[in-house]
């Protein structure tokens, strides 16, 4: 689970741009104000637009957690790394070393959660997930295990799929997320601390979210508790309906998880059985957005608009079209661009291998360039 954060925290967590690798889910129930399960009072009618309306009952959230947890997985991987080992002399002599490379081997661990999504042993989850597993193991709701290897992985959406060796797997019921709407009910299934299958019920609390400046993915946020180890578990709506895969929180604060649109999951699946990978465009250039003091250290006019080049990538597209540190991006195929989200805009319409026009302002000269979109390199942080 993506935990999100201003402040240090301990190592246990891995970093990325923006965001703090982590994984989720915990047991908070929310009814709104009504007494869910009592005999006594009127069942809450909810539903989205377009679709049939759903009744929230006594059995209702525990009929959908016991239909839908069989097609929840639980992941858990190892990754090997080194550790230093503590000199064995208090008072060594000067320029002493110990033989060897003076570290040992150890094993991570974590653990995480996942959907079937098709008979044949194709499993959804999160790449923070499996990114780095060296060995992974899935588990069944039956408690059936079975060796995990992955298919492909997007590190743009936080999506990857893996394949088990298994037949006639129960698959998971993908709704839609086009029709959500804040205040929508909302239930959480996961392996939040490794406790597997846990259930948690909320609302959508908003949607259109976006956590990170890199992605213009739009995140579905609620307030169904979500903690580390529900990573890659289903969001599901009242109709027992998967509506999205969770993927991150904001640790500093509570009931704030954040889950990737189910419609979305569909696309990037699909494409990773089919090809392995998602191929994203990409230029390689750092930019930031100028203003009055950027351009006066600059030596450009108060008044000049357009994107600071920060740094170029070596090797990347964007240096092989000839953009340097210190240029301004004024222009994309004609189209003035004022802000890094517009110039991400653009570029995101092309696929790798297109060509598009850029206008770069050097010097006080302006300068026409030509650049082949490249493809976007895995687990890279650059634009």
């Amino acid at each position: 689970m993506v935990e999100l954060n201003n402040t240090a925290k301990p190592e246990r967590k891995i970093h990325a741009p923006s965001l703090v690798i982590g994984m989720a889910t915990g047991i908070i129930l929310l009814a709104g104000g009504y007494f869910v399960g009592s005999a006594s009072k009127a069942p809450v009618t909810v539903g989205a637009p377009n679709q049939s309306p759903g009744v929230l009952m006594e059995n209702t959230v525990a009929d959908i957690a016991e239909s839908v947890s069989k097609s929840v997985v639980n992941i858990d991987i190892s990754q090997k790394y080194k550790m230093p080992v503590p000199e064995l002399f208090f008072y060594a002599p000067p320029g002493f070393k110990m033989p060897g490379d003076n570290a040992v081997e150890r094993e991570a661990k974590k653990n995480g959660s996942g959907i079937i999504i098709r008979q044949d042993g194709y499993i959804a989850t999160n790449n923070h997930v499996v990114g780095s597993a060296e060995a992974i193991k899935v588990t069944l709701s039956d408690s059936k295990t079975y060796a995990g290897k992955v298919v492909g992985r997007d590190p743009f959406t936080d999506l990857a799929v893996i394949k088990i060796d298994a037949r006639d797997l129960p698959v998971a019921k993908l709704g839609g997320s086009k029709n959500l709407r804040a205040g929508d009910w909302a239930i959480a299934i996961g392996s939040p601390m490794g406790l597997d299958h846990t259930v948690t019920l909320g609302i959508i609390s908003a949607l259109g979210r976006s956590l990170n400046e890199l992605s213009d993915v739009s995140l579905i946020q609620t307030d169904a508790a979500i903690n580390p180890g529900n990573s890659g578990g289903p969001l599901l709506d009242i109709h027992g309906n998967i509506i999205g895969l969770n993927t991150a929180i904001k640790d500093n604060a509570q009931n704030i998880g954040f889950a990737i649109p189910v419609d979305l999951v569909k696309a990037v699946s699909d494409e990773l059985i089919a090809k392995g990978k998602i191929a994203r465009p990409y230029v390689g250039i750092m930019m930031q957005e100028l203003d009055s003091s950027l351009a006066s250290s600059l030596g450009l006019e108060d008044n000049v608009k357009g994107i600071a080049i920060g740094a170029v990538k070596p090797g990347s597209p964007a240096e092989a079209a000839g953009i340097e540190r210190g240029d301004v991006l004024q222009r994309i195929e004609g189209k003035e661009v004022l802000s890094s989200k517009e110039v991400q805009t653009i570029i995101r319409k092309h696929k790798p291998g297109e060509k598009v026009g850029f206008l770069i302002l050097r010097k006080a000269k302006l300068v026409p360039l030509e650049l082949t979109i490249g493809e976007f390199p895995d687990e890279s942080g650059e634009q």
